[in-house]
Order: structure tokens, then C-alpha cells, then sequence
């Protein structure tokens, strides 16, 4: 079997096309002809069926595909393609007359090159017969080539339009020999010998001139299974295939070939051949046939009597026969250069769109996420989507903001809106990372297709994925999805304590991230009011609260209070009928509270946190934490407060909260502290260094 790793160019036969010397077709001719005079050919393998025990290539160069289901076997000869393709990094390919070949390899390796090339009409091929097919072929091809303008005009004929600038004509070629051919008294006939090649009028037609001309005969070639036709003279030799060689040769000492086609022939490669060798060629009115040579003997209807006629008279007038003979042999209208060298600039140039080049240190990103539109950005303070996109900025990336709750995932019509949106921004901005921000809510198809046009695909999530949370479970099954197609995930809990089926090595920690121009208060300057300040919601997006919901933190808080014995003034939302409170409003009841508490729902875990730690450090409040949290590993005793359990949080509270010189020094420097290790420009950078393997430009404290 041929190794691939040096080509960059394939050619793909049609399954049913047989590349051997002993049973070719129209196709296999053209390829065979072209690798012969290309001076690429050692760029290029050719895919086709594989050969029989005793058949022989037409050329070594072949990548031979075996096929064993009987059934579907169109679709498995394609994908067993498509996969050595991949496999061997081929860019350029070049179809011939299987529009679902390109289909197939259009949807599922986008990155590719195709190039289709078709010989017969198209609107008797499956996937290019609609209009719909014909234009998804035109938008996706990288080019569409026609063996004759008839073809192209068939192609065109119900589209609005009658060309596109990625579609030619390029015709199938012979290359001339030098001298004029001794001839013999031969009328030949080659092709399958079917109605509709015309081999029933020639069989009665050529009986008759035989029997008129007893010093001619007749050659025919070909076969053809499905139809029978019992033609009989003693000067009548019916042959079955020969080489594409030896067929020339026949050519060559032949007076007289008929091509009289009933069908439209798409081209008629034995009409442009037999005229080069200098036949006189008769033909019918068919299709392309009009193009492969200066034709001058056209028969008027196509029947035995008119053909019959057209023999004859070539025969009793010996100078018209020369005549003919030597116009077409001087006249070849298809030669190889002008094909090949089309071919050879189709194949090998640059590519018409040519790929989006990235800079060493800057990249594209596609950030679909909860971007807060609906909810008219009630949450903007706390949106780490907000954060990170703003971080990537920072360090000049460049960012797109998808917002996905503003598309519903079906249309009335099942048609699904959002994965069609997506495809649509990711053909025109051709993104290097695609990022999926809490959500993972993208077909497999739809992510398919992104991970084979090169581009990166990461998932971030800041709900709990452990034991603890009622909600743990379904968050788990939810990012778990697709996850051999997804790069990274970056998750607001330490990876060391998720299980999860997700390689290992595909988890990362994201710290919750402050920007400078949202949590850029100094609420340690602010008189206060309160001494702890803790708000609970049942869920951000919801926004209020619900009716007879309690978790572990209503529980924690009724704790502290039934402790503190009014020692202590707290201020909390979200509980005791007290609506949850956002952006500003929130800020306000902060800013006057001395304190704050980072409770989480789920209870404490490794680094697991509500999103909230950030705005309550970062704007300078001085912040409890469970130790359990493991938060003493970023910031010192003297920038936050850990602790045990209710009761070791309300002595240390007791302690410092009426100390405000000491409450003030630590709010400052967890503030610094906390902008230095987890700024958002930081930790979309860490996001970037682990999905392209850059180099580093901070440090990050919690990758160790």
C-alpha cells in the first residue's frame, strides 16, 4: 500500500470508475492523461476501488480503498477517504462526478480544498440535481470544473445566475502525434455498446455498408452487460475493451469513426481522439460533442438510413475522405498544455479565501456566554463573562461577545437557530479559539465542524461539579458532554477533587477574576454601618428570591445570629423576606458594612467560591472564608480572615469589629493582593498559555 506522507494533493475516482487498463473509463483516461504531462505528479495521490487480482493500474501513484459493507457502500467508500486524508494531511482534492463526495467531505473537513470536477450532467447526479445542492456546491467548492460549456449550461440553467467566478470549463485533451497515419479501410465504433451511445443504429447501419462495400470492414470496442445486441458480418469484429494505448493505435489506422450518441453527451472523448489520429468522424447532435473537435460531419437525424448514407458517401468520394481526414488530423482543438497548466494553477496556487494568518502572540476568540442582555446587565459586577472577555482585550487579543440566551436553540421549524448563527460568525470571522462561557450548549456536529476548520475549543464554568451541591450531578453531565472534542475546561473549583470522566489533564483551575474598572472601589475609606455584610440569592439569573427554599447557608446564618446574641450588626440580603439586591444597590449596603462573609452554596471545597469573592475583595472589604476553601494558600492572615465554623467565626468577628484601624490595613492589602494574582487580564492570559501552549507572561499562583 502507497505511503501518503509526502503528498499534498489527492484525486478521488468515483467508486463504480475502474483505474486498470482493462476496464477504464472517461475518468480514469482524464487522470491518467494528466498525471502523465503534469509536472506535480508527485504531489498527487489517487483514490479509487481497489483492483482486482488480476487488473493492473493505470498508474502507480494509487491509494487503493476497499470497501466491504455491500451496503450504503458509497458513503463508506468516502469516509474510509476522508480519514486517510486527515490521517495524511492532504489539503487539496480533487473530485471527479461525485457531487456527494464534496458534500460529505465539505461538512465534515472544512479545512479542505475541493475542487469537483464533472463529466456528466449534473442534474442527474445525487446532491447537485436542486438548486439547493447547486448552490451549496458553488458557496463551499473551491472550484467547479465542467469537461464541456454544455455541462456548465446544464448545471446553470434553473439558478438565477449563469456563473461564478470559482466555476471553468476545462476540456478533456489528446496529445497529437506528428505524422499523418497510414489508413486502412477500417470504420471503427468504441464506447459502451448501448441505445443510447447509438450502437444499435450503427450495428444496422454499418451491416448495410459492408454488404455495399466488400473491401472495407468494421472494429468495434467496448461491452456492455446490461443491453444485447446480435450484429453479425463476416467483415465485422466486435472486441471487447482494450487499452487506452492500444485504442489510439486503432485510431490511427482507421478511415472512418462514428460517434452517434442519442443521449446528450456530456463531452465525447472518442470523437476528439479518433480526429486526431485522422479519422473522418461522423456525429449526432448531441450535447457536448459539438466541442471536442472542428467537427464537419454531422449527421442531420440519427438513424440507420442517414448514417448509412454519411458512410457511404465518405467511401465513393476517396479525395472528401482525405480531405476530412487531414483537416482533423492538423486542426486538434484539445491539447495538453493549456489543460494542464489550468489545471496545475487550479490545484496548486494559493487558495481563492486564504487562511486567517495569526500573530505570534495575539489571537482571535469566539466567547459565547451569558453576556447579561437579557436582564438588561443586572449583573455586570459579577459577570465573569464580562471579565474575561475584557481581560483578553487587555492583552490585545482580539474578542467577540456571543450572547446565547438571546437564541432560542429550535425555530418553530426545528431548525436549530443558534448552532446555525454560530457556523455563520465562525465562516466570517474564522475565530482561533472558540470559548464557551457556563454553557456547553453547541451540537456535536456544530463543535465537529469547528474543531476540524483548526480552531481551539474551551469550556470555563463556575457552578459546583462535587458532591455537596443538590445541583452538583447535573452540572457534571452537562460540561461532560463532548468532551473528547473540547480542549480545556477551566473550572472555579480545584481540579485535584472533581471526578469526572474528563482527562485529568484537561481541568484547570479559574480563579473568579476582578477588573479595575469594575471593582474599583475603596469601600475601606467609607464610614460603615454594619459589622458582616453576606447576600444570598437563588440564582443570579432569577434574581429573586424563592418561596420555601432554604440551602446550608440560611441554616449557617441562622447559627450566627442565635450566637452572637445581638452582639453583632449584621447586614444581610436575601434573607428574612429581604430581596437579594444588584450592581450599585448591592454596592451600597457593601461599602457601609466593615465586614463581609464568602458562603457558598455546596458547602466549602477546595477553591470553590461564589462569584461574588471577587467583588467584595476587590473592592476593599475585608472577607471571611471557610479554611476548608483553602484560600489561605493566595493571601496571608493578614489580608483575610479564615475560620473554622460558625462558632470560630463569630469570636473572630467579635474580635476585629471594632478595630477599624486593623480592618482598614487588611482590606487594603487583600485589595492589592488580590488585583497582583487574579486581575482578569491575568487569568485570561493563563487561559490562553494552557490551550496554545505559549509561553508565559505572568505567574499564576494557583498552577503549580
Amino acid at each position: 500500500m502507497m505511503k501518503l506522507n509526502k503528498y499534498k494533493s489527492a484525486i478521488i475516482l468515483p467508486l463504480k470508475e475502474s483505474f486498470t487498463h482493462q476496464n477504464f473509463g472517461a475518468v480514469s483516461i482524464w487522470v491518467k492523461d494528466y498525471l502523465s504531462f503534469t509536472k506535480n505528479k508527485n504531489n498527487i495521490s489517487i483514490y479509487c476501488k481497489q483492483k482486482k487480482r488480476n487488473e493492473k493500474y493505470l498508474t502507480k501513484k494509487v491509494k487503493d480503498i476497499k470497501v466491504k459493507n455491500k451496503l450504503f457502500t458509497n458513503i463508506n467508500y468516502i469516509k474510509e477517504i476522508g480519514h486517510s486524508l486527515k490521517k495524511n494531511n492532504i489539503t487539496n482534492v480533487e473530485i471527479h462526478n461525485r457531487p456527494e463526495y464534496a458534500k460529505y467531505l465539505i461538512n465534515n473537513y472544512p479545512k479542505l480544498n475541493i475542487a469537483l470536477i464533472f463529466h456528466n450532467d449534473p442534474n442527474f447526479l445525487r446532491d447537485s440535481s436542486s438548486n439547493n445542492s447547486k448552490e451549496f456546491l458553488l458557496n463551499k467548492c473551491r472550484r467547479i470544473i465542467f469537461v464541456s460549456k454544455w455541462l456548465k449550461a446544464k448545471f446553470f440553467e434553473k439558478l438565477s445566475i449563469n456563473h461564478k467566478n470559482n466555476v471553468e470549463v476545462i476540456y478533456n485533451f489528446v496529445k497529437p502525434i506528428k505524422n499523418f497515419p497510414n489508413k486502412k479501410k477500417i470504420i471503427v465504433f468504441s464506447g459502451k455498446l448501448n441505445s443510447q451511445k447509438g450502437y444499435n443504429i450503427f450495428g444496422n447501419s454499418i451491416i448495410k455498408v459492408l454488404n455495399m462495400n466488400p473491401k472495407w470492414s468494421a472494429l468495434v470496442f467496448g461491452n456492455e452487460p446490461r443491453e444485447k445486441f446480435s450484429f453479425k458480418h463476416k467483415r465485422l469484429k466486435i472486441n471487447d475493451w482494450i487499452s487506452h494505448s492500444n485504442l489510439l493505435k486503432i485510431y490511427e489506422k482507421s478511415s472512418i469513426s462514428v460517434v452517434n450518441p442519442v443521449w446528450n453527451e456530456p463531452f465525447g472523448r472518442t470523437a476528439m481522439e479518433s480526429a486526431s489520429r485522422g479519422c473522418a468522424v461522423i456525429t449526432s447532435r448531441s450535447g457536448g460533442l459539438q466541442e471536442t473537435f472542428f467537427n464537419n460531419l454531422i449527421l442531420k437525424k440519427n438513424n440507420v438510413i442517414e448514417l448509412s448514407k454519411l458512410i457511404n458517401k465518405l467511401i465513393n468520394n476517396k479525395n472528401l475522405l482525405v480531405k476530412i481526414q487531414k483537416i482533423n488530423f492538423k486542426n486538434v482543438r484539445h491539447t495538453p498544455n493549456l489543460t494542464v497548466k489550468k489545471l496545475d494553477k487550479l490545484k496548486f496556487n494559493k487558495p481563492l479565501f486564504f487562511p486567517y494568518i495569526k500573530k505570534k502572540k495575539s489571537f482571535k476568540i469566539l466567547h459565547i456566554a451569558n453576556f447579561g442582555e437579557k436582564n438588561d446587565h443586572r449583573l455586570f459586577n459579577i459577570s465573569i463573562a464580562n471579565k474575561l472577555s475584557l481581560g483578553f482585550v487587555r492583552n490585545n487579543h482580539d474578542v467577540i461577545n456571543f450572547d446565547y440566551r438571546n437564541y432560542s436553540k429550535k425555530s418553530y421549524f426545528g431548525k436549530y437557530n443558534l448552532d446555525d448563527k454560530i457556523k455563520s460568525i465562525f465562516n466570517n470571522y474564522k475565530p482561533n479559539l472558540l470559548l464557551l462561557g457556563h454553557n456547553n450548549v453547541l451540537k456535536r456536529d456544530t463543535l465537529n465542524y469547528i474543531k476540524n476548520n483548526n480552531c481551539k475549543i474551551a469550556l470555563w464554568y463556575e457552578d459546583h461539579v462535587i458532591k455537596g451541591d443538590p445541583y452538583y450531578r447535573k452540572n457534571l453531565n452537562l460540561i461532560e458532554q463532548n468532551s473528547d472534542l473540547i480542549d480545556n475546561y477551566f473550572i472555579t473549583t480545584c481540579p485535584s477533587i472533581i471526578k469526572s470522566k474528563i482527562k485529568k489533564n484537561k481541568i484547570n483551575f479559574l480563579p473568579i477574576p476582578v477588573d479595575p474598572n469594575i471593582e474599583c472601589g475603596n469601600f475601606f475609606e467609607v464610614p460603615k454601618e454594619k459589622d458582616l455584610f453576606f447576600a444570598l440569592s437563588h440564582g443570579v439569573n432569577y434574581g429573586m428570591l424563592k418561596k420555601n427554599v432554604t440551602d446550608e447557608r440560611s441554616l449557617f446564618i441562622d447559627k450566627l445570629i442565635k450566637l452572637s446574641k445581638e452582639r453583632i450588626n449584621y447586614n444581610f440580603l436575601g434573607l428574612f423576606g429581604e430581596q437579594p439586591k444588584w450592581n450599585y444597590n448591592y454596592n451600597k449596603e457593601l461599602m457601609i458594612s466593615k465586614t463581609a462573609l464568602n458562603l457558598s452554596r455546596g458547602g466549602p471545597n477546595k477553591y470553590a467560591s461564589s462569584n461574588r469573592v471577587a467583588t467584595l475583595i476587590g473592592n476593599g472589604v475585608l472577607t471571611f472564608i471557610d479554611e476548608k476553601v483553602r484560600y489561605q494558600d493566595f493571601f496571608d492572615n493578614d489580608e483575610i480572615i479564615t475560620y473554622k465554623n460558625h462558632i470560630d467565626l463569630t469570636n473572630k468577628l467579635l474580635t476585629i469589629k471594632d478595630n477599624n484601624k486593623l480592618i482598614v490595613k487588611k482590606s487594603k492589602k487583600a485589595k492589592k493582593r488580590y488585583f497582583e494574582i487574579f486581575q482578569n487580564n491575568i487569568i485570561s492570559e493563563f487561559i490562553i498559555y494552557k490551550i496554545f501552549q505559549s509561553s508565559k507572561k505572568y505567574t499564576y499562583v494557583w498552577d503549580k
